[in-house]
């Protein structure tokens, strides 16, 4: 048995992949891994064959127009009007470009054009993430964006530059291993409820250990006891209680012990 304690998960490149080089997973025939979920009672453990987080890419949209006096906006090419532009469009790639049975996410998170209140900016910076399950989707993501920034650029007479940079791929879980692992939940002690959960539009690098041995990856409900003290992740007051460690370590333990019975 092989126990991993990885760093470096939330910055890409993240740290599995290094890991893996390193040797990580030599002569490993299966692979167990979960996250702790923070609104989700104690007891309860998500599983589900197949994907169940997203790949999770960033881009990088740099508008370059023509400055100038807020007095005189007929004068300028205003990067900031363009890159608002850029960023109530980009929605319009989910909702007419994605096949609405398929799942993608485009948000953009930061919006930089700093000048004095008065002065139309001459450039903006949109920093963003997509998010999809589906590589055709991930690549109708990449396409698509450029395809809006470029048309809008066009209009203004401004100029672009644009990168998009594919970060984790989507994290799969394999059907037999999934299987095993639910089983595995039902009869571990202190699990008190086994879900099919749905599939979340985080990313996670373990989908680089699943793309190398068969495996699945779950979650493991640690929500506070009192109700008031559970927020979601990355919230600035996130708990959990403790205890769901120890309930994840049994159903992890329980899995790679029983897993040659099979």
């Amino acid at each position: 048995f092989v126990m991993i304690h990885q760093h470096a998960e939330e910055y890409y490149p993240g740290g599995a992949k290094p890991m893996i080089d390193d040797g990580c997973l030599e002569n490993t025939d299966v692979i167990f891994g979960t996250h702790l979920w923070a609104t989700e009672p104690l007891g309860t453990i998500l599983c589900r064959p197949g994907a169940v987080m997203a790949a999770a890419d960033r881009f990088t949209i740099k508008v370059f127009g023509k400055g100038g006096h807020g007095a005189h906006p007929h004068d300028t090419k205003d990067a900031v009007l363009i890159g608002s532009q850029i960023v109530s469009s980009l929605q319009h790639i989910v909702s007419r470009k994605v096949n609405p049975i398929q799942s993608a996410v485009i948000s953009t998170g930061s919006f930089i054009a700093d000048n004095p209140f008065n002065v139309i900016a001459d450039q903006a910076v949109l920093i963003g993430t997509a998010r999809s399950f589906d590589e055709n989707v991930r690549d109708i993501l990449e396409k698509e964006i450029e395809a809006v920034v470029k048309g809008i650029c066009s209009m203004h007479g401004a100029s672009y530059e644009y990168t998009y940079e594919q970060g984790y791929p989507a994290v799969v879980n394999h059907p037999a291993e999934t299987n095993h692992l639910v089983s595995t939940a039902k009869n571990t002690e202190g699990v008190q409820q086994v879900i099919d959960g749905e599939p979340q539009m985080g990313g996670e690098d373990f989908a680089y250990y699943l793309q190398n041995v068969k495996g699945t990856f779950f979650f493991t409900g640690a929500a506070p006891e009192q109700p008031e003290r559970v927020y979601s992740h990355h919230h600035p007051k996130f708990d959990i209680n403790e205890k769901a460690m120890l309930t994840a370590a049994k159903v992890l333990a329980g899995a790679a012990i029983t897993y040659h019975q099979l």
